[in-house]
């Protein structure tokens, strides 16, 4: 299992943001079948005295293809949120994406609907900076 080049640099600006990295990967089996998101963090929300829960599947698109990557990652977007519907239900999936890919390919007007019509939550990074730009 390969993690995305842009693994650490996502990893340690969910730190900076206060969150606390549970899972390097975060494992999920459903019956025989193994999955590895990226990573999986928790945050103390002090309000509530609960544990806010996430997982994140990151993403760099840096193939010649964005809309291939584009295949690859909504699919694992998709298999993944079914395995945490059994396994952690209480645990809310986040693709994370650089911000220049999401400044070009994620605003076509397709993905944005794509984007829209499966809910899907985006983390938008900095990887030079190491950081969060957009939840």
């Amino acid at each position: 299992m390969a993690k995305d080049i842009y693994h650490q640099a996502v990893k340690r600006a969910l730190e900076k943001e206060g969150w606390r990295i549970t899972h390097d990967p975060y494992p999920l089996k459903v019956g025989r079948i193994r999955l590895f998101i990226g990573l999986g963090a928790e945050r103390m929300v002090a309000a509530e005295r609960d544990d806010e829960k996430i997982a994140v599947e990151i993403k760099s698109f840096t193939d010649d293809s964005p809309v291939s990557a584009f295949h690859e990652a909504i699919g694992q977007y998709d298999n993944y949120l079914l395995a945490l519907e059994d396994e952690e239900p209480d645990r809310l999936l986040f693709l994370s994406i650089q911000n220049y890919i999401y400044e070009s390919f994620f605003q076509e007007p397709f993905v944005q609907k794509v984007v829209a019509r499966k809910s899907i939550k985006l983390i938008v990074y900095q990887p030079e900076t190491e950081e969060l730009l957009l939840w």
